[in-house]
């Protein structure tokens, strides 16, 4: 009789710690171990709310010369469970930056 296989469900990273790596830019601690910095100006000019991408065509309605070189979070507060949001510099606060797309996205910006 062969035993049953195991099966194995892996859990998306989760942050352990968020804090500021300085005044521009945002650190995360992950539950796989990594650590990332993400560059505040590149992580404003991906926010994925409705403001800044069109809900309909995916298009991305906010442009570089509408960021603040010295763009940079003012505050960064829990949403939930699942995600933060993040007071910028510029004004803009409707962002919701949830753990899986910050995760992917500390991937290709690092």
């Amino acid at each position: 009789m062969r035993a049953p296989s195991a099966v194995t469900t892996s859990s998306p990273p989760r942050p352990l710690e968020i804090g500021r790596a300085n005044q521009h830019d945002i650190r995360i601690r992950w539950s796989d171990g990594t650590e990332k910095v993400y560059p505040a100006r590149p992580l404003r000019l991906k926010c994925p709310c409705a403001m800044c991408v069109d809900e309909n065509t995916g298009f991305r309605i906010l442009k570089e010369p509408g960021v603040p070189l010295d763009v940079h979070p003012l505050k960064i507060e829990p949403i939930g469970r699942y995600a933060i949001s993040i007071q910028w510099s510029d004004g803009h606060n409707t962002g919701i930056y949830t753990w899986e797309w910050l995760h992917e996205l500390g991937q290709r910006l690092v």
